[in-house]
């Protein structure tokens, strides 16, 4: 045997250690093993936080807390907003800053906005989305001015109310389709954005498929991410790995919201996806969110009844096919959403498929028993028929929430669909109570006992076998310091065009009320200027003959009258005018004659005062043509006085004016009679209009076709002429004779017998297929010009004046046209003609309404509001408010001449057309409420040869103000060839208006809840 003796080396001693000790022998523990446990430590905490998620529950609650935000008064000096992503797109957020930037353009400032605390701007810095209680259902909602609803548009417009209210057969299929676990209540801090075994089997698909394309790849999305997904990524989808951690991050994040446990919202979350589900979009109806209106929209399934099925008490009383039915749905649809833009379109065999084989999943996973599955599995989807069954919505909004909303469609700069879909309230200046009870009169003036009863039976009121075809419109203003705020706006027309507003009406008598105005300013201006002056500068001073109105006012002023301006405006209202029809007027470019409604006044000379009470046309007329004539002669060396001095230079420059101004007007016509035609169509058009004859037909055809050789005119003569066709010999002499060379284009034009620019036009638009009429209007000018070169020649002196007084007369009526508009007149321009004074260059009923609150005012112009406030993301980090931007008015008028006009307008009332209001307001708190108005009537046809043709309209207005506050409008009106059915005049809307007083006084009296607060 042998002996095996092992040596130990001792540990040496160490320094503080007595002299002669050694330490005893240690046992050191291999690093591989403490790697070992180590890392199997470490991989029980993370299955257990994969597990439990308590890291991520402290860390990620404590981190959301600190993400706050609050609104304060004015703007933010930092915030920041979306800038992409399905819903914030749709709600509007991310248009905020447009909108506002717009808003601010037109009259609005920030009144008050959210503040984000700087830990929140970090947080979106980093890219990551908004944590905040977010909104599954919203909308424009409109408010009156007492705050109560006027419009309440919600979307998607059915919905699970809360998460007991959905079946729990479809929370079960959801979850089994989507995110199995999502509701384990064993793991109250789970974090529902992340499934770490799914995410893995994905990221590991997606690394395989990078090797082998045939690999399928798997997603791994939760229910959370989803949400985000469809919610704030670009374009509601997942553009690269980058993406969808940010997802992921901002799921985590917006999870513990609420604090560690994440069960209530885990709940809420499959409530939220049940509801905002994108399910692509349908005809006539626009994009599809929720289960809901999934249903609706795509198998015309009703939601209450298709859940009532589902239910697991009311289903057992359903018929077993129906609700058979409704699952085959409500699964397809869950499906759907994975490609619901192919599912839901072209896909829909492959949808049915899939549908298939998840009932069978799920009637193998204990969700739905196997009865319920082959009942299912027997149907087929069937979706509603887009063209025989639209899924249109029913339109609830009123005539006055409309309007305000066509015109916060218009400052914001979207559309009716976009708006109501905003995330947005708007308060309106409207009485809503007011409103609906105008509404209701005005609806029921269709009913003959009703109309009956309010004494609008009549010759000249309405009759009862057409009472259904009259159509009224209706508007109210309050006057207040802020402005003139929009109380009512109303007609019956059922259709969104507002007649107020929207339309150009030509609203006949009412513009006398615009002449009388212009008239009266005018008198006010010579008062200013020739006032000051001593009695002989004033009987010097210098005036044309043509000049009547500023002779009178020289006169005026020189003899013994009262000098202040009131007195002058009330000599100005005496002034007498004949109503004689008989005598002809040189305007617009021709020879007129008018007519008065009343042939009893043909003899009168009545006084201004006078012929506005009773609207008498021919004194208007001529007071207008007092008007013209005194803007063309007012000045010493006016334009005007080129037409008493043939040599003066200005002579051909107006000539000039006038043919480029004449020549445009016919290249309009001849545009509008070429458009939309092919070269062939334009060619026949032109030559089918002449007589046939070769020298014509040559002319034209040389000028279309300079380049084409003598055997093309020859078969083009053929063509047209047939046996008559000349001989190769005439053709060659033809060819020849009309060169493109041998004849200007206005005697070409003389020779075919065809106007010179009709023909150019032609050929113009055959060379130029793509051309606009701006570009053809401008490569005619020199054509134009030398269309109308007769008219320079010395010897056409008669025809020359007529052609500049035209163009002065155009020049006088920019100049008219620039006061009306100072005064609320709506349209770029006046036809320029003396019918103007009767309505021939149209108005709206707003705008004269307008005219009215001017006057009442004082003849200040205030802005109209017909919204008080607007407020977009409520309860969001982005809320924004904004408010019109207080404006002082505009001096626009003399309070003289103000106070001379309302006088004017309450005696139409007195004793005038519309006496019949006379004593029908009366106050019981004592306001005065006297009226004040004008009358008009336009029956508008068209006129040709000078025989009245086809109606186009008839229209009766009548403009008004009620005490010192309110003023409005009310008109009748047919659109058709219907009108010339009709007869009635304005005293229709005057007796309307009296017959609505009772409605009005319960509004306007000033007793309580009768009115708006005066704030606007």
């Amino acid at each position: 045997m042998f002996e095996h003796h092992i040596r130990e080396t001792p540990h040496p001693a160490a320094s503080g250690d007595p002299p002669g000790y050694q330490r005893a022998p240690g046992w050191r523990l291999p690093w591989q093993l403490v790697l070992l446990i180590v890392c199997a430590f470490a991989a029980l905490l993370v299955r257990r936080e994969v597990l439990t998620s308590h890291w991520q529950a402290s860390a990620l609650s404590a981190h959301v807390a600190t993400l706050r935000h609050h609104v304060a008064p004015g703007p933010a000096e930092r915030i920041l907003f979306p800038a992409h992503g399905p819903f914030d797109e749709r709600m509007g957020y991310a248009g905020i800053p447009g909108f506002t930037a717009r808003l601010e353009e037109r009259g609005f400032e920030i009144a008050a906005q959210a503040r984000q605390d700087d830990a929140l701007r970090a947080h979106l810095e980093r890219g990551w989305f908004a944590p905040y209680a977010e909104k599954t259902r919203t909308g424009l909602t409109v408010l009156d001015c007492s705050r109560e609803p006027l419009h309440a548009f919600r979307y998607p417009y059915r919905r699970f109310e809360n998460y007991d209210s959905v079946p729990p057969v479809v929370v079960q299929a959801l979850l089994f389709i989507e995110n199995r676990d999502l509701l384990d209540p064993e793991r109250p801090e789970m974090n529902p954005a992340v499934d770490w075994v799914r995410f893995t089997r994905a990221v590991l698909a997606q690394l395989g498929n990078r090797i082998d394309s045939d690999i399928d790849t798997h997603g791994g999305s939760t229910l959370a991410t989803q949400i985000e997904k469809y919610r704030h990524s670009p374009g509601g989808i997942t553009h690269d790995a980058r993406e969808k951690l940010r997802q992921m991050a901002s799921a985590s994040v917006r999870a513990y919201r609420q604090g560690a446990n994440t069960l209530p919202v885990r709940r809420q979350l499959v409530l939220d996806y049940l509801n905002t589900v994108p399910l692509s979009a349908a005809p006539r109806h626009g994009e599809v969110h929720g289960l809901g209106d999934g249903l609706w929209v795509w198998f015309g399934t009703d939601f209450e009844r298709a859940m009532a099925a589902l239910s697991p008490t009311g289903g057992a009383a359903q018929d077993p096919t129906a609700r058979a039915r409704v699952l085959r749905q409500a699964v397809a649809l869950m499906i759907a959403h994975r490609r619901p833009s192919w599912y839901l379109a072209q896909g829909r065999q492959d949808l049915d498929r899939a549908t298939d084989a998840h009932l069978r999943l799920l009637a193998e996973a204990g969700i739905i028993d196997t009865e319920w599955r082959d009942a299912a599995l027997q149907q087929t989807l069937v979706f509603r028929h887009m063209e025989k069954n639209p899924p249109l919505q029913p339109s609830t909004a009123s005539k006055g929430s409309t309007a305000v909303r066509t015109r916060l469609a218009g400052l914001l700069g979207t559309s009716l669909y976009s708006l109501d879909r905003l995330d947005a309230q708007a308060s309106t200046t409207l009485n809503g109570k007011l409103q609906d009870a105008v509404s209701a009169y005005l609806g029921r003036l269709t009913d003959p006992t009703f109309a009956s009863s309010q004494e609008l039976m009549g010759e000249r009121l309405l009759q009862p076998a057409t009472l259904g075809g009259v159509r009224y419109s209706f508007t109210l203003m309050e006057s207040t310091p802020q402005g003139n705020l929009v109380r009512v706006q109303t007609d019956t027309t059922q259709q969104p065009l507002d007649i107020n507003e929207g339309s150009k009406l030509e609203l006949g008598s009412t513009a006398k009320l615009r002449v009388l105005a212009t008239y009266l300013e005018l008198v006010a201006e010579l008062h200013g200027r020739l006032a000051p002056l001593e009695p002989a500068a004033l009987k010097a001073h210098a005036t044309s003959p043509q000049d009547s109105l500023s002779r009178w006012a020289v006169q005026y002023l020189s003899g013994p009258n009262d000098r202040s301006l009131d007195a002058m405006l009330e000599a100005a209202m005496d002034r007498r005018f004949s109503a004689n029809p008989n005598e002809q007027f040189f305007t617009g470019g021709g020879l007129h004659s008018f007519h008065n409604f009343n042939r009893k006044d043909d003899a009168r000379e009545p006084s201004l005062r006078q012929s506005m009470q009773a609207s008498i046309n021919l004194p208007f007329v001529r007071l207008l043509q007092e008007i013209v004539r005194h803007t063309m002669y007012q000045e010493a060396d006016g334009t005007a006085r080129l037409l008493e001095d043939d040599n003066d230079p200005r002579r051909e420059t107006y000539l000039a004016l006038f043919a480029d101004r004449e020549g445009q007007a016919f290249l309009r016509r001849f545009w509008r009679k070429t458009d939309h035609r092919t070269p062939s169509e334009l060619r026949a058009l032109l030559l089918d209009g002449l007589r046939p004859g070769a020298d014509r037909l040559t002319a034209v055809f040389r000028y279309l076709e300079p380049a084409a050789p003598p055997e093309a005119l020859g078969a083009f003569l053929a063509t047209r002429l047939g046996d008559q066709a000349p001989e190769a010999a005439r053709v060659a002499e033809l060819h020849q004779r009309f060169a493109p060379e041998a004849f200007d284009l206005p005697d070409r034009g003389h020779v075919a017998q065809v106007h010179p620019l009709e023909l150019w036009l032609v050929a113009y638009r055959l060379q130029h297929p793509r051309a606009t009429l701006g570009e053809a209007i401008a490569a005619s000018a020199a054509e134009r010009q030398a269309v109308y070169r007769w008219l320079f020649r010395t010897r056409a002196k008669d025809a020359q004046d007529e052609r500049i007084h035209t163009m002065l007369e155009v020049e006088a009526f920019l100049d008219i046209h620039r006061r009306w508009a100072r005064l609320g007149y709506p349209f770029a321009q006046l036809v320029p003609s003396l019918a103007t004074a009767l309505g021939s260059s149209g108005d709206r009923p707003a705008a004269l309404a307008e005219l009215v609150g001017i006057v009442i005012n004082g003849g200040v112009r205030r802005p109209t509001h017909r919204i008080a406030d607007l407020r977009f993301a409520q309860g969001t980090p982005w809320e924004t408010a904004l408010r019109p931007t207080p404006v002082e008015g505009e001096q626009v008028m003399a309070p003289e001449v103000a106070r001379a006009l309302k006088k004017a307008l309450s005696e139409v009332v007195e004793a005038g057309t519309a006496r019949r209001l006379a004593g029908s307001f009366e106050s019981a708190s004592g306001e005065d409420l006297s009226p004040g108005g004008k009358t008009g009537t336009g029956d508008n046809r068209v006129v040709v040869n000078g025989r009245v043709g086809l109606a186009l309209n008839r229209t009766a207005t009548f403009v008004f103000y009620l005490g010192p506050r309110h003023f409005g409008s009310l008109t009748a009106y047919v659109v058709g060839p219907d009108a010339a059915d009709y007869r009635f005049t304005s005293g229709l809307p005057v007796q309307i208006l009296r017959s609505m007083g009772p409605v009005l006084m319960a509004h306007l009296d000033g007793g309580p809840g009768s009115g708006c607060p005066r704030e606007p």
